[in-house]
């Protein structure tokens, strides 16, 4: 059953970043708060709280139909997977994302998405991260949409 990555409880959120900095050190080797597959933004400062920048698990993913070498491919049920080793740093992937939530690096281009494997959420001091059943997760959205 497919999982996907929520920030479903943004409102505890004090913007520390801390899940960015585990996804970019344990996924992708980096010490960084933007090139991540989960990015933390003010909505405007600290008394209006702060949104996450991730994923939302198009189905189909339009980062993935706009990848011309194939390095950006559906994962069951939504969102992507990435094969690092074609990857082109085009970032047609990015221009392609209507949410934003794939991330360029300014100097190479190389883009960084979430690829929902959990690895951030025990690193959110405040519980604002889970993953969640995806199927569940879109029959609560068709229901409120």
């Amino acid at each position: 059953m497919a999982k996907i990555l929520r920030a479903a409880r943004m409102e505890r959120c004090i913007g520390c970043e801390s899940c960015s900095q585990a996804c970019a050190r344990l996924v992708h080797d980096l010490v960084s708060w933007s090139l991540t597959g989960i990015r933390i933004n003010s909505a405007g400062g600290i008394s209006t709280g702060f949104e996450a920048r991730v994923c939302v698990a198009c189905d189909p993913a339009p980062c993935a139909e706009a990848c011309p070498t194939g390095a950006f491919y559906p994962r069951p049920g939504g969102g992507v997977r990435v094969k690092e080793e074609l990857c082109i740093d085009c970032g047609d992937c990015a221009r392609a994302c209507p949410y934003d939530a794939v991330a360029l690096d300014p100097e190479t281009n190389h883009p960084y998405v979430c690829t929902h494997c959990a690895l951030c959420v025990a690193f959110c001091p405040h519980d604002c991260l889970e993953m969640a059943d995806l199927d569940a997760f879109r029959g609560r959205e068709a229901a409120h949409g």
